[in-house]
């Protein structure tokens, strides 16, 4: 996921650079937009096993077919970032009668920022819903996009009408349960809850407990290593997750600070109260896993 999000915001960055290029040229489009992010989701650009560009069909030519076990599994059809493709019918109709005429169940469409994914096929049902995904790298936050593109990787593609489905029966909870008004707060900790553990916030912490793990909030739980399993060393390992994420100045002070409580006694009332106050100055969530 490292890879693809890294990719995203490359395409984000090429995209705020040359507007005007990509407005206009498509070719521009398919090798430094959509060729970036297909590298990252597994697929041997270069490799015609894989990817095979400018596929015929009965109907015209797809830009590319993406291969599984010597069939198509799937095919894209490209655009410049002047189309846009989530309002024009006929680019997503046009990738469909490649499919339909094919006999190739799946197709991208994709102008470089905006990804639509499609069942091209299914009885009794409209185009627009079979819609598997859409993702807008432009408009939406990085991580739901690079988790909605991820389904599209190699490794995962062959499940894509049902991780679909379940990403958008999560988005779907999510909303209701918002509409009811429960917080995004109270659902992200309960749906990354571990089951059989109890994980409180520092603030609720009495200072005796043995921590099996210690986590801090940026932009989901993140786990830190432990250096030991004891109130201090959660201490311990937050100042080493406060060096990583600061520079300069500050960064030593907290290596100071890291390198002189690593080696004092401190009792575990001692370095929660500290613990705390890290949380109060910092803007911190520390969250323990007992």
């Amino acid at each position: 996921m490292d890879e693809l999000r890294e990719a995203v915001v490359n395409v984000l960055r090429k995209v705020r650079a040359h507007r005007g290029l990509y407005t206009k040229n498509e070719e521009a489009v398919k090798q430094h937009l959509i060729g970036e992010i297909f590298r990252a989701l597994g697929w041997d650009w270069n490799n015609p096993e894989e990817v095979r560009p400018e596929a015929r069909t009965e109907d015209g030519r797809a830009d590319y077919a993406l291969m599984l076990d010597g069939k198509v599994f799937a095919y894209v059809e490209a655009k410049n970032m002047g189309v846009n493709i989530l309002k024009k019918d006929e680019p997503l109709r046009q990738l469909a009668r490649y499919c339909f005429n094919s006999g190739v169940r799946y197709g991208i469409l994709t102008n470089g920022t905006v990804w639509i994914a499609v069942k091209a096929f299914e009885e009794g049902s409209r185009l627009w819903d079979r819609v598997l995904i859409a993702a807008n790298i432009e408009e939406e936050p990085l991580e739901r996009v690079v988790l909605k593109l991820s389904i599209l990787s190699k490794s995962r593609i062959r499940d894509v009408e049902r991780l679909a489905s379940l990403l958008k029966a999560l988005e779907l909870s999510f909303e209701g349960l918002k509409r009811e008004g429960y917080s995004e707060k109270t659902l992200v900790e309960y749906l990354t809850s571990r089951e059989g553990s109890t994980t409180l916030p520092v603030a609720e912490l009495r200072g005796d407990e043995t921590p099996k793990a210690a986590y801090v909030y940026d932009s989901g739980w993140k786990l830190l290593p432990l250096p030991e399993k004891s109130i201090k060393g959660v201490l311990l390992a937050v100042l080493l997750y406060m060096e990583k994420t600061s520079s300069g100045y500050q960064r030593e002070e907290i290596r100071k600070a890291y390198e002189h409580l690593r080696t004092v006694q401190l009792d575990p009332k001692t370095a929660l109260e500290i613990l705390r106050k890290l949380e109060e100055e910092e803007r911190l969530r520390i969250a323990v896993e007992l």
